[in-house]
């Protein structure tokens, strides 16, 4: 009887479960939605029992649709910097889950040392986990009162699951170089940094290895307990589900963000971008090894402002409808859009942007703002491409996630990009954690060995020509930065 390796992917706006084999093709697959709520201007929270109980639903669903062979091992790929409070003694959620598009903290950051940018190589920007976390330290008091009495526990959402299903609280450094809390290069929390944002270490997880042997995972409707064998953050386990494991090459992930991550040899910053761990290898004694390292860059809303047109505004009556429309069209007839909805991440940084629809026009109809909004997330995207290119070789870009389903986003982007895109799975998350697992399983001996067996994507070459693409260049760039000031 064959055996299985799980991904779980735990999205912002789902939760995915999917089941491979040793070769790495999908025999079941089981999803489960999560609401998100905008209680105020900035705040963005969800329910973290909520976050539990669709992990837990879609595995048991997963596992159900697909039999009974055994699962060797499971991997958990996570929303990166949302962070939570919960007690540790009933394991019960004390807050909401502070989403990372959330900004409630950007006042507060003006007070922190500035210093913390050279240590973490992060920018002190609302989008990292250290200051959501110091704003429940300060604004909570069931929190206070936890820590008080000695029984508060502070962390990313991947250590709220494994702390519930398996008793272990833990995390990846993958997951620590996300939180402003990890010095540039290190290996375990930062003093200097948590005193920065006066947090202390006992109330955070401990830091180890991506892959190896982290226990089980249990839940009463799953018919037996699951190894854990991986843990880290979405876009980490997006770049190892890609097959993007060399330096040069680029991958896209098009979600609810669109995060864009390079591979590098080594830690290092670059303007406008963000260093980041992009898995750690475990050492026989259980510490960390090897690390390989990448850089990031973020666009903060691609499938949310497609969403916000569709539901909110009410364009489309849904996101691929919106994607439909922008293929009625030829062009956008003069309207930009800047998808500045929950602030300006990479290059940029500039969280207190505004979202803009520009040149309106009486002709205007919404197809021509639905395929302003997508030539938007493919403008956004070279930006980011652009400042990676000027830190080192770019050799190829391979995109993935639900949006890549838009035939019409991929041709925008090649063009804006003036490159080819190699067009992977549309569900790399989850499957970059079952290879991790596989990895920490022993069932591969390498990530690169892992990455072997994925297959080729399609191709989408660009149309536009180098002079086409220059002018709408500086048109966009010139609205960015106008539209940045507002």
């Amino acid at each position: 009887m064959s055996a299985w390796l799980l991904g779980i992917d735990e999205g912002t706006t789902a939760v995915k479960a999917v089941l491979y084999d040793l070769d790495l093709h999908p025999v079941a697959e089981a999803r489960r939605g999560v609401p998100t709520e905008h209680p105020g201007p900035g705040l963005v929270e969800q329910d973290a029992e909520l976050i539990l109980e669709a992990v837990v639903g879609a595995v048991a669903e997963a596992i159900s649709q697909a039999g009974g062979r055994e699962i060797l091992a499971c991997g958990l790929a996570h929303q990166g910097e949302s962070v939570l409070a919960w007690d540790a003694e009933s394991g019960r959620a004390l807050t909401r889950v502070i989403v990372w598009q959330d900004k409630r903290q950007q006042a507060m950051l003006a007070g922190i040392d500035p210093a913390v940018v050279e240590r973490s190589g992060l920018p002190l920007d609302p989008y990292f986990s250290a200051g959501k976390l110091r704003w429940l330290l300060e604004h909570d008091d069931g929190v206070g009162r936890a820590a008080d009495g000695g029984f508060l526990r502070l962390g990313t959402v991947d250590s709220f699951l494994t702390s519930r299903l398996g008793g272990r609280f833990a995390t990846d450094l993958s997951t620590a170089s996300r939180t402003q809390l990890l010095a540039l290069g290190g290996r375990d929390w930062d003093e200097q940094l948590l005193s920065a944002f006066s947090i202390r270490r006992e109330l955070l997880p401990a830091v180890g290895p991506t892959f190896g042997s982290f226990g089980e995972l249990h839940a009463e409707s799953w018919p037996a307990a699951v190894p854990l064998a991986a843990q880290l953050v979405d876009q980490q386990a997006a770049l190892a589900g890609s097959g993007t494991i060399g330096p040069g090459e680029l991958k896209a992930t098009y979600g609810t963000g669109v995060f864009v991550l390079a591979r590098t040899d080594g830690s290092k910053s670059a303007h406008g971008l963000l260093p980041t761990v992009a898995w750690a290898a475990p050492e026989a004694a259980g510490g960390i090894a090897e690390i390989a390292y990448a850089l990031e860059g973020g666009v903060f809303a691609a499938g949310s402002l497609l969403e916000w047109l569709s539901q909110d505004l009410g364009l489309a009556a849904d996101v691929p409808a919106i994607a439909a429309a922008a293929a009625t069209v030829a062009d956008s007839e003069g309207v930009i859009v800047l998808p500045a909805i929950a602030g300006l991440g990479a290059p940029w940084w500039q969280p207190s942007a505004r979202g803009v629809i520009a040149g309106l026009h009486p002709a205007t109809r919404p197809a021509h703002i639905a395929r302003a909004a997508l030539e938007a997330i493919a403008w956004r995207v070279a930006d980011i491409v652009e400042a990676i290119a000027a830190a080192g070789p770019v050799e190829s870009i391979r995109v993935d996630g639900g949006l890549t389903n838009s035939r019409t986003l991929l041709e925008i982007q090649a063009d804006a990009l003036g490159m080819p895109l190699h067009v992977g799975r549309a569900d790399t998350t989850a499957l970059g954690a079952a290879m991790l697992a596989g990895v920490g399983a022993g069932v591969f001996a390498s990530v690169e060995e892992a990455a072997g067996r994925l297959p080729p994507g399609r191709v989408i070459e660009p149309r536009s020509t180098p002079r086409e693409r220059s002018l709408r260049r500086a048109r966009w760039r010139a609205f960015v930065e106008a539209g940045a000031r507002l």
